[in-house]
């Protein structure tokens, strides 16, 4: 169902991002996939799936340059062919109590997991738009969809990407275009090594089947949302939490 499709990942380097782009090549899937500080794993994981024959590229990108987001669109478009399906991945997370949290700290949270998310959204869905077709996933957390003890402004920049993703749905909609969210709990590896013990163990005594999830299990759902096989499935926050 992915097979000979293009992709593009952004934040490719970090936990989710690799098992994203792993997923989604064995799928059959051209993988492009951006990294900005991570260069040495983006080029290390870009060795080792073409080992296997998987069809892999990283590429630089700082979210917030709307610009850089433009070029890059159409650089991908010449190298591999027009992007099918666009994964906003990208995030940063950040561990602190309200009282402590400064206007620098809210800024960065919701420029990077909101506005990155909208500029990059924005230059790849043109081409999209201009083909009638394709699919959007972004990536949210469990944190901007139940009251759990997270930060506040981690909460409030993941829950931003439901209202996103239902209303970006709303509009692309006519063109063929499906977007939805796979929303993770707490995962083994990535945002979740930020988190104090205490609280992955609290986590762990709600969630019904006992444990965090791994990266893989939303990458597989990230894979299904991208695929025909969810041809009607749209503007949807998907949970994915073991069942809390």
């Amino acid at each position: 169902m992915l097979r000979d499709k293009v992709a593009f990942v952004t934040g490719g380097s970090g936990a989710l991002g690799q098992a994203i782009v792993k997923v989604l090549a064995r799928e059959g899937c051209c993988v492009a996939y951006s990294y900005k500080s991570s260069k040495q794993s983006a080029e290390q994981l870009e060795r080792e799936l073409s080992a296997s024959d998987l069809k892999v590229r990283p590429y630089f990108l700082d979210v917030l340059d709307a610009a850089g987001s433009m070029k890059l669109a159409k650089r991908i478009e010449d190298e591999l062919g027009p992007v099918d399906i666009l994964v906003n991945n990208a995030g940063v997370a950040q561990v602190m109590p309200f009282a402590m949290i400064e206007e620098k700290d809210w800024d960065m949270m919701m420029d990077i997991n909101v506005k990155g998310m909208f500029l990059v959204t924005k230059a790849f869905a043109r081409g999209m738009i201009r083909r009638k077709t394709g699919c959007i996933v972004n990536i949210g957390s469990l944190a901007g969809m139940r009251m759990l003890e997270v930060p506040v402004h981690y909460a409030s920049a993941k829950s931003a990407v439901v209202g996103f993703t239902m209303a970006l749905a709303g509009e692309l909609g006519r063109y063929n275009i499906r977007v939805n969210a796979a929303v993770p709990g707490m995962l083994e590896r990535g945002v979740s090594d930020n988190v104090p013990t205490r609280l992955q163990e609290k986590y762990k005594s709600y969630c019904a089947l006992s444990r965090a999830g791994k990266c893989e299990e939303v990458a597989e759902l990230v894979a299904f949302l991208a695929s025909d096989r969810s041809s009607y499935i749209n503007a949807q926050s998907i949970t994915i939490d073991g069942g809390i």
